[in-house]
């Protein structure tokens, strides 16, 4: 299930499983023979199931005691993935050869390898050898070498723990066996088998690629259609279009994040997430850090980093992805300490009153129109190495998670289509909608209605309106009616109230002793 926005950007992908249908003629030959040489050298002569390649397999497990070769062709992969289990038991596979049969008569063999290339389980969700392209890859199928061919024809096999990303080891030891075969079986010359298996297999894990960041409004599409179609909804390929206007949201989102971390850096510097190392400690390496990192999270613009090491007027930074950076210290004389929500400490004079080595902060580039080219889920299976990100100019700032929040909401007078949403400070941080579901005072409720009002009327920011008590008889109280803004009082008004209040109290006290007292002589 796939949720995009009106202009055609995709915000977000739902599913259980992930597959990318191709037709036969978009499968690449390369891939075609390495299947052909590995599952079933006799695709093309056999009727259903290999006689040759059941009597082998019987031989080896009377010779060994165990089934160490396989017997199904690709057309008995196919009956066990539509209709069977994978149970091991000798009635199953009676059923996978009655049925592999049935297809063979009913389908040609380019329609069989057809659904056998999109059908099957090749690891990390992908169903297909479309979806595991761009799930090991990042690219079409069309695009790949013939030794990252070689890679996802061997994953049939055994998907959970011979793809790259699992164990790259594994994967290369079976990419060889692929390119063995299809030399043995002539699909390839010997040059190009030792190009391919010369080639490193280089994979990571690769996403959805979202094209626009908003992750509460797919929220919201993801709930309204698990409650009108249920479960089905993650399994039948479904595509929502939402109101959101791409241009819009990204306008929003930047107004919203940028006005709330600029209020809340004026407030104040709360200090260090963590300290990893004290002065006099043992420094953690460049490694060390980066490992550490990993696991923690990335709040959308505010990404986690290590002080290295601090000098008159700058620090440096191991940033989560992008390694070892610089924060100026016009990017962190605003960080005063933080007393209360009204009171900050003194202004500081140099890094060294800011931040400390070892300590683990928040950064931020310093301009919010620049986004960091690492996705929003931060690509979090990324390699043991830490592939770090190619470096683009970022000027990066010392922040944090702000103490407040934020919502914005942008609609369409004319139709009431939502055109921007933004329901919080971060979707991973919060999943709470704060535009949608947190319950508003009805005082500031009322306020839109009413200025809209006003404009409809052709009231302008520049009209003068008459603030004069309103004065009104009320027959049925016999009074005036006279209504008065409440003015809140600061925490001082409110001391000095209450002194006040407690000393006309004790004063009446003593007054009524007193004239009691005098009562009671002159009596």
């Amino acid at each position: 299930m796939q949720v995009f926005s009106q202009d055609g950007k995709l915000i977000a992908q739902f599913g259980e499983k992930r597959r990318i249908p191709i037709s036969y003629d978009e499968i690449p030959q390369d891939l075609i023979d390495a299947l052909v040489a590995t599952e079933d050298s006799r695709y093309y002569d056999h009727f259903g199931f290999d006689p040759i390649g059941i009597t082998r397999a019987a031989v080896a497990v009377i010779a060994s005691g165990s089934a160490s070769q396989g017997a199904s062709t690709i057309t008995q992969q196919l009956a066990r993935n539509f209709f069977l289990s994978n149970e091991k038991k000798v009635m199953r596979k009676i059923k996978e050869i009655f049925i592999a049969v049935h297809i063979e008569q009913l389908l040609t063999k380019q329609e069989i390898m057809e659904l056998y290339v999109n059908k099957i389980f090749l690891g990390y969700r992908s169903y297909g050898f479309g979806a595991a392209a761009q799930a090991y890859f990042g690219r079409n199928l069309d695009e790949l070498t013939l030794s990252e061919i070689a890679v996802l024809a061997g994953l049939p096999k055994a998907p959970s723990t011979m793809n790259p990303i699992y164990s790259v080891e594994r994967a290369t030891q079976r990419r060889n066996v692929v390119l063995s075969r299809m030399l043995s079986e002539k699909y390839i010359t010997q040059a190009e088998f030792d190009e391919a298996r010369a080639e490193p297999i280089i994979s990571q894990f690769h996403g959805a690629e979202i094209e626009l960041s908003a992750p509460y409004v797919a929220e919201i599409a993801r709930a309204w259609m698990v409650s009108r179609y249920g479960e089905e909804a993650y399994e039948s390929g479904m595509r929502i279009t939402t109101t959101i206007d791409s241009k819009l949201q990204k306008a929003g989102h930047v107004a919203a994040i940028k006005n709330l971390l600029n209020y809340d850096e004026r407030h104040g510097y709360r200090g260090a997430e963590k300290v990893l190392w004290k002065a006099g400690q043992t420094a953690m390496t460049n490694e060390e850090i980066a490992k550490h990192l990993r696991r923690e999270p990335t709040y959308g613009e505010l990404r986690p980093a290590v002080v290295t090491s601090v000098a008159e007027q700058s620090a440096t930074v191991y940033v989560k992805s992008y390694g070892e950076q610089t924060i100026s210290w016009e990017n962190m004389n605003w960080a005063r300490k933080f007393r209360t929500d009204d009171r900050q400490g003194a202004a500081p004079k140099a890094p060294s009153d800011v931040v400390a080595v070892g300590e683990q902060v928040w950064v931020r580039a310093a301009d919010l129109d620049i986004t960091p080219d690492v996705s929003p889920e931060e690509k979090e299976a990324q390699t043991e190495d830490d592939q770090v990100a190619e470096p683009i100019a970022i000027t990066w700032r010392l922040s944090q998670v702000p103490n407040a929040n934020t919502a914005f909401v942008a609609i369409n007078p004319e139709n009431g289509a939502v055109l921007s949403l933004v329901g919080g400070f971060n979707f991973v941080h919060s999943k709470f909608n704060r535009a949608t579901q947190s319950v508003r005072q009805v005082g500031s409720s009322i306020k839109p209605f009413i200025y809209a009002a006003a404009l409809d009327k052709g009231m302008t920011l520049a009209s003068l309106v008459n603030d004069a008590p309103i004065n009104k008889w009320d027959k049925s109280a016999g009074t005036a009616w006279r209504p008065k803004t409440r003015h809140r009082r600061t925490q001082v008004q409110r001391v000095f109230a209450s002194v006040w209040h407690s000393l006309r109290t004790s004063w009446r006290f003593v007054y009524c002793v007193k004239s009691a007292w005098m009562r009671l002589v002159i009596t």
